[in-house]
Order: C-alpha cells, then structure tokens, then sequence
C-alpha cells in the first residue's frame, strides 16, 4: 500500500494535527500549576515548561533566525532542559537531532554533519568535546546554564511560528550503528504521540496520578519517548541526568516512583549490587518496568520477577524506526520462554520469508510490521528508506517466528545469523543457554570463516567472579541442551563485551578481533 503524501490530500476542516508541543499544551491548559519536571531540587510546572517552550520557539526565529525545515542537535546528559528543548524547537519547524552524549569529538562530528545542524545545544559535560569538533554547518553552539537562559530572555518577545503538521519531523534520533554508521531517523509527532497514547494503554503508569523515572539517556529511542508519554498523559518525570543502581532503587521504594524503561545493562548493574542492598528495596511499589533495547536473557528474567514482582516486567519489541511493535506481559514472562509477546494497538505484523511469502506457525522468516508509529524515513538516505520496505510493511532486519496463539519469538538479527554447513544457526539461542551456566555472567557468539563449514561457532564468555570457566565443560553443558551443530568449537573469555550506550552488543567488534 504506497504511503499517502498528506500534503496534498484535501483535509476536512475538523481536522487538526496531532503534535508532541500541542498535546502538552492541551495537558497544561488542564492544570498549569501541576509539577511536569523533576530534578533534584529543581521543577517545572506545566505551565512553566509550555511558557519556556513557547520562547525557545521565539528566539530560534527571531535570534537564530532558522526557518521551518532546519535542525538543530541537543548532545547532553538528562536534564529538564533537554525536554524543553525537544517541545520547543518544533513548535519554530525545526527537528532536533538527539546524539549520545558518550560519543567522541570525530563520532559527534559525524553525525552532527549528517544532520545538517545549525545550531547545537551542549551541556558542562559535552561543551569542550563539541567545541573542539569541525562543524563548518552549525552557526551557534549555546550551553545549558547561564548561556542558555540568557539565549531564552531573547523569546520573551512573541513572534509569529510557522504552522506544524503531525507529519512533520520531530526529532531525529540516530540508530546505535551496530553494523556500520549511524542513521538519522526522522520521526514525525504522529509517530510518537500514538505511542505515548499506546504506552498508557498497555502498561498501566502513564496517568495524570503516575510518576516516570527518567534515567535511560534521552538520545535513546525509548529514553526520551516514554517520559514524553508520561507528559502527553499528564503525569510527572522524574530526571535522573544518569544511572547509579542504588540511586535508582531508592527512588523506586521511596520516591512514588511508578513506572520506569530499562535496558538490559541496568538490570545486571543493579543484580551485581551487595544482597544487603538488594534485600533493603526489595518489591518496591512499581506499576510497571519497560524493558527494551536488547532481549532479556530468560536466565536474567528469572531474577527480575521474583525481585519486582509478578505483575511489573513488561518486555517490549521494538525500534527506533517502528516504534512500538509486540509487548510480552507479566504475566507471560516466565510461561513464554524468550517470547517478543504480541503485536500492540494499531500494530500489524507479518513474518516472511525471501520469497516474500508469510511464514507457517514455528517457519523462521523476516519480521515486517505496519502501524502509524512507522518513521518517515532516514535522514538523507533514501536508498537505505527504500530497502526498509516492502509496500506499506517495514523492517528493520530481525528474524523472527509465530506459534499456533500468535505470540512472536524474535529469533535473531538477520545479519548474525551463521550459516555453517549449510544449515542456518541463530547465535540468540546458544547465548540463552549459555548464561544459564553459574560460571558465565556475559557472553555472544559469532560466526567466523572456516575452510570446510563456510563459518563456525565462536563465544566470548564474560565469567562470574571467581570463576574460570572451561571449554570442555562448556562443549558438554551445551551438548546436552542443544543440538551438536549449535555448540561452538571454540570460546574465549574476555573482561567484557564490546556494547555501545544503548546496552547492544557490538558483534562487529567482536568479529574485528577474531
């Protein structure tokens, strides 16, 4: 089904976009003086924070005088002024690119440049990383704190904004660039205004009574999109400009913390902790954990539910290009073994395989999904758009399977997928079992050249503390649980894998060192 280019559809004169800005707004006119922003000390009313937008808007057009269609680029930890920003700039046109704030001076170039930024918001721990970058396209780099506020008293003077379609680019956030460069996504305000909207259907913590711990970095997809939803639904964000393991379950037992995104690395922080410490914030009154980002290992889900509770973990499937896709629910968890869940409102999904043809219940084939939280495109790379669809059904290269009760099984990444032998082997499945064992707290495998097979099975193992785990005893703990095709013919133990910020294991690393 081609997409529709709203643009020139004749819209009934009900019709009004569906905006980020324009949501809260709506929620501030409800109660202006309600607490919005959280941190530390510092606050923001409703009211407070759609005002600040608002002279954000004014000073990009009149001091910086960008027009609709520009971007600008925020690279900083969390912190209020980062949501400001994200409200802000696109009531005045123009998309913000949210880049890692771990990324070094020659990666902030990159992808600032790719951008085409003109302008680039920084804070305490960014500015000299920025400031020392070639950037021959960005015409003011203003710094969070006194720079900043003094920019914003140049928007106290109204000026007229540009009118902002619910098709219009929002924010672009670049992909982990975890086989090659990062991508910038462009997401429209539709796209990430349903799903704040299906955020507070499915998981139960985005009300105007719930409280959202912001800690995942705002670059990250889900990072940033969750507490939105948290505002678009009224509720209150708490901001933490980063993640300290017992900081967070303190504000989990004792902050009225509701609900909380998570990624994988969190949860083996916050397990690595002392059991006194465990022990004291143990079940916390949480409505809802989200986690995302990197499969949850079913050995470390088996930890998480005892802990939170029965009815909190909520593991999604998603991307930055598809929004929300399928939610496994709590209580499903620990029934569904390494299950990606079901598909969520407004969300179709399709699993095909190289023909083209949808796959029978338990045929691995390729993950395609259709829904209004699709993205519009990659920055600048329409090539790269075009191979990420097949008509009106995306994907963004996973393999996946059904059962007979429509539950999808996320079975690997089309890429890390080995062939050896000619059989095709999923390197997700031998992990799965391979953390399992007491001696191993990390591993990944890969598949390397090999003269006979085309590739053979190679896992890095992360060991326990004080554990040195033994490749025949490996070899024979496998062997009794998967197939002898599936049992790597060599490991290697390592410190640590290789992981960029958003907890995904960098396999192109690993294969750079085989």
């Amino acid at each position: 089904m081609p997409a529709v280019d709203c643009r020139s559809v004749a819209l009934p004169g009900s019709f009004r976009s569906m905006t980020i800005p324009g949501g809260i707004a709506a929620v501030a006119a409800r109660n202006p003086d309600k607490v919005s922003l959280i941190q530390g000390d510092r606050t923001r009313t409703y009211g407070h924070l759609v005002e600040r937008a608002a002279r954000i808007a004014n000073a990009t057009l009149r001091d910086l005088r960008l027009p609709k269609g520009s971007n600008a680029a925020i690279v900083a930890r969390n912190c209020i002024e980062y949501i400001e920003l994200v409200c802000g700039l696109p009531l005045a046109g123009v998309a913000v690119a949210t880049v890692n704030n771990r990324y070094t001076t020659a990666e902030i170039e990159g992808v600032i440049d790719d951008a085409q930024a003109k302008v680039v918001f920084v804070d305490a721990s960014t500015v000299d990383a920025v400031r020392a970058a070639r950037l021959p396209g960005v015409q003011r780099i203003i710094q969070i704190g006194p720079e900043y506020e003094a920019w914003l008293e140049r928007g106290r003077k109204p000026t007229d904004w540009p009118a902002i379609d619910e098709w219009d680019t929002w924010t672009i956030p670049y992909t982990s660039g975890t086989t090659g460069k990062p991508k910038g996504v462009q997401l429209p305000h539709r796209s990430r205004a349903l799903v704040g909207y299906g955020s507070a259907a499915e998981f139960g913590c985005f009300s105007p009574d719930d409280r959202f711990l912001a800690m995942t970095p705002m670059n990250h997809g889900g990072g940033l999109g969750f507490p939105i939803a948290a505002l678009l639904m009224g509720g209150s964000i708490d901001i933490m400009e980063k993640f300290d393991a017992e900081a967070v379950l303190h504000k989990f037992k004792f902050a009225g913390i509701t609900g909380v995104f998570m990624v994988p690395t969190h949860f083996h922080q916050i397990f690595a902790l002392d059991p006194a410490i465990l022990e004291r914030y143990r079940r916390p009154p949480l409505k809802a954990i989200i986690s995302n980002a990197a499969p949850l290992p079913q050995a470390m889900k088996e930890r998480i539910v005892p802990y939170f509770g029965e009815g909190v973990l909520f593991e999604i499937y998603s991307s930055t290009e598809a929004g929300l896709v399928c939610s496994l629910r709590p209580q499903d968890q620990l029934r569904k073994l390494s299950c990606a869940g079901q598909p969520q409102a407004f969300v179709k999904v399709r699993i095909a395989n190289e023909a083209g043809d949808e796959c029978a219940p338990g045929e691995v084939g390729e993950l395609f999904s259709s829904s209004p939280m699709l993205f519009k495109s990659y920055w600048n790379r329409p090539e790269e758009t075009r191979a990420a669809f097949r008509g009106e059904w995306m994907s963004v290269g996973d393999l996946a399977m059904r059962d007979e009760h429509g539950y999808i099984y996320i079975v690997d990444r089309k890429k890390d997928m080995v062939i050896s032998g000619g059989v095709n082997i999923y390197p997700r499945e031998i992990e799965e079992v391979l953390l399992t064992h007491v001696s191993v707290a990390d591993a990944a495998v890969i598949g390397v050249p090999d003269e006979k097979w085309g590739e053979r099975l190679l896992a890095f193992i992360v060991p326990r503390v004080g554990l040195v785990p033994d490749s025949d005893e490996m070899s024979h703990f496998l062997s009794s649980r998967l197939a002898s095709y599936k049992v790597p013919r060599e490991y290697r133990v390592i410190e640590a894998l290789p992981r960029n910020a958003n907890g995904k294991v960098l396999k192109t690393e690993l294969r750079r060192v085989t």
